[in-house]
Order: structure tokens, then C-alpha cells, then sequence
């Protein structure tokens, strides 16, 4: 009777940890977003906020060139334009570790459940990625003003027009923000989807 009762608690205690496990199993698996995913997604989008924090000040940046160059105080504009450079630097150093987060993103894809939260997950996926794609421009019409106002300087033609490269990089930078703004509300819609 003794070795009845004791088996009798140790199958309950049994059937109450398996319950447990099994409710446990089926409230975290009814979201369906796996740690990496999520992981990803937060440290995704605090890298995203600081490239579009690092850029932001590229406007008023490029204003000054332009203005210095058409004062003809193209060492200045040139020095200006140089600084820009080396922040862009840490702008491309931001997206290397972006495009890191987006690809283990991009791997647990597939194991995100609802297919609704999938798919607004993939949308912000695409978005930042077409945000990298717009920082690679910015960087690449920066070293070209650089480039241009260094010509300049040393007395060479330098005949690009400055005011249109600045217009190139300020589409660049609204690009950015547009592709940001955009897979912030993807993750939003992510973020009601998958509760």
C-alpha cells in the first residue's frame, strides 16, 4: 500500500511536468518567433537608428559645402567634405553590422509563425536591405564630392557641378530615411501579428 500511494505521486508528479511542459511548449510555440529572430530584430533596429542619427546631419553638412564652394573657400569645403567621409566610415562600419543582424533574421525566417508576421517580418527585412543598398550610394557620391572639391583645390578642371552631387547625396540620405521609416512600421505590424 505504501509503495502504491508513492508510485501513485510520482506518476501525478510526472503527469503534472509533462502538462506543464507540454502548455509550455504550445504557449511559446504559438507565437512561433524563435530567440534569434528576435535578438536579431532588436539589435537590427537599434544599428538602423544609428546609421539614420549618424546621417542626419548631413543636410545641414552639405548646405556648408555648398555654400563654401560657392564662395569659392574650396579648402574649407574640401575639409568639411572629408569629415563627411569619415563619418560615412562609421556609417559603413553601422551597416556591415546591420546587414549581420539582417542575415540571421533571414535565417530563422522561415520558423516565424503566423505566415502574417512572416511576411511583414520579410517586408522590414527588405527594407533594410534596400536601406544598405542606399548607404553604399551616399558613400560612393561622397568620395566622388570629395573627389570633386580635392580636383578643384590642386587647380585640376573639376568641372562636375558640386550642387548636383550634394542633390544626389541628399536623395541618398531621404532614401535611407524612407527605407527606415518603412521597416519600422513592417516591424510593427510584426509586433501585432505575432502575439
Amino acid at each position: 500500500m505504501y509503495r502504491s500511494s508513492r508510485y501513485t505521486i510520482a506518476l501525478i508528479f510526472l503527469l503534472v511536468v509533462g502538462v506543464g511542459y507540454a502548455a509550455a511548449r504550445l504557449i511559446n510555440g504559438a507565437s512561433g518567433v524563435p530567440a534569434e529572430f528576435s535578438a536579431a530584430r532588436l539589435q537590427g533596429a537599434l544599428i538602423a537608428q544609428n546609421i539614420v542619427n549618424l546621417s542626419s546631419q548631413t543636410f545641414q553638412d552639405l548646405e556648408k559645402i555648398n555654400k563654401l564652394d560657392s564662395q569659392g573657400r574650396l579648402r574649407e569645403a574640401l575639409d568639411a567634405t572629408d569629415q563627411m567621409v569619415v563619418q560615412s566610415q562609421k556609417i559603413r562600419e553601422e551597416a556591415v553590422a546591420l546587414s549581420g543582424e539582417i542575415e540571421k533574421m533571414t535565417r530563422s525566417l522561415p520558423q516565424v509563425q503566423p505566415f502574417a508576421a512572416r511576411q511583414a517580418a520579410l517586408e522590414s527585412i527588405t527594407n533594410r536591405l534596400a536601406l544598405i543598398s542606399r548607404l553604399i550610394n551616399y558613400s560612393a557620391y561622397l568620395n566622388q564630392l570629395s573627389d570633386v572639391l580635392r580636383a578643384r583645390f590642386s587647380g585640376a578642371s573639376g568641372k562636375q557641378d558640386v550642387s548636383k552631387l550634394i542633390e544626389q547625396i541628399n536623395g541618398e540620405v531621404k532614401a535611407i530615411n524612407a527605407f527606415d521609416k518603412e521597416a519600422v512600421a513592417a516591424m510593427e505590424r510584426f509586433e501585432s501579428l505575432s502575439k
